[in-house]
């Protein structure tokens, strides 16, 4: 039972407030009921007690579990449906032929950003040195790197960007997770890699694409739907992210400020020179620079809490430096041309 001044949500009529329990006399039989205010238009309605579950009236949930809630959202539907629906067209050769490639750049990118960690952190000593390099290493590439790559590039970047998250599921299940917990147990690890529902999905849409499968409309357009889902779901996640968060305390903590550097500017700074140095250009060198410029992973707060590290801290890290990334990603956009 509910109490005046509790906030729930009807499910016909969004959010309100108990404004008052009163008993209200029909037909001769006197029963209780929730008086409910709602924000939108000031309207009131009266919801009887006895029956209160049976309409549907649930309290409103904390800010972490609609958080979560979001991110699974994302993670196991809409990044999914949009990684399918991008392999949903025509072989083209050259596509193929550039596979191999943007695995190789993906592999290279990430491998330098955790020489750039190891080498930075290495006089570094504290409990939280673990998280403190998982942060550095491992980028937020589903969620905002995703948006980006398909407003820039369209479906055929999504491929190559498919490519770079499997590399990177693949490194961050085995290198940063024995990093985090101090130990790799194989089983565990395989398990997570293949019940990872981005790689099912980049498994699925390589059939798709490699078998030249004809996909019946009623399947596309629900798949295009969905992963347009993809960019708005990731904007609210991460204005949820910074609205919770004491921005100038995060600000004066220099275990932060040594993430921001290394993530935000000498991975990505590093990254762009070597592929300059060696020649590598083109969209597949594109997608894989922008996607190792993206703010820390948002699963570093999750160990975080698991592990029993600075939750804080980590939160911290993944807030910032998505933060900074409004910034820095359309400048690394913008330097991609001229390479």
């Amino acid at each position: 039972m509910y109490s005046v001044g509790d906030k729930v949500v009807h499910p016909m009529h969004g959010a309100g407030t108990i404004e008052e329990i009163k008993e209200i006399e029909i037909v001769g039989k006197k029963r209780q009921y929730y008086v409910l205010k709602f924000a939108i238009g000031n309207m009131v309605t009266n919801v009887p007690i006895e029956n209160s579950e049976e309409i549907g009236i649930r309290p409103v949930i904390e800010k972490q579990e609609a958080k979560k809630a979001f991110s699974n959202l994302l993670l196991y539907l809409a990044v999914p449906a949009m990684v399918i629906h991008s392999y949903i067209s025509k072989a083209d050769r050259s596509v193929l032929a550039r596979l191999p490639q943007t695995f190789a750049l993906s592999v290279l990118a990430i491998l330098a950003g955790l020489a750039i960690t190891m080498l930075c952190t290495c006089r570094m000593k504290g409990k939280e040195r673990p998280i403190l390099r998982f942060a550095c290493i491992f980028s937020n590439a589903a969620y905002m790197g995703f948006p980006l790559i398909e407003a820039l590039f369209g479906a055929e970047g999504l491929i190559y960007a498919s490519v770079y998250v499997t590399v990177f599921n693949i490194l961050l299940w085995t290198v940063g997770f024995g990093m985090i917990t101090g130990t790799v147990k194989p089983k565990e690890v395989v398990r997570t890699v293949c019940t990872n529902p981005v790689l099912i999905a980049v498994v699925i849409g390589l059939v798709i694409y490699l078998c030249q499968i004809p996909v019946p409309e009623v399947i596309e357009q629900p798949l295009a739907l969905i992963g347009n889902m993809n960019t708005p779901l990731s904007m609210i996640i991460t204005g949820m992210m910074i609205a919770g968060s004491n921005l100038a305390q995060m600000l004066c903590d220099r275990r932060i400020l040594s993430v921001v550097g290394i993530r935000m500017l000498l991975i990505p700074a590093v990254c762009f020179a070597l592929f300059f140095a060696c020649g590598f250009s083109g969209m597949a060198a594109g997608v894989v620079l922008l996607l190792e410029a993206c703010p820390s992973a948002a699963i570093t707060s999750v160990f975080a809490v698991q592990y029993s590290y600075d939750e804080e801290f980590a939160a911290g890290s993944v807030v910032i430096t998505t933060l900074l990334s409004i910034v820095i990603l359309p400048v690394c956009a913008m330097l991609l041309p001229g390479m």
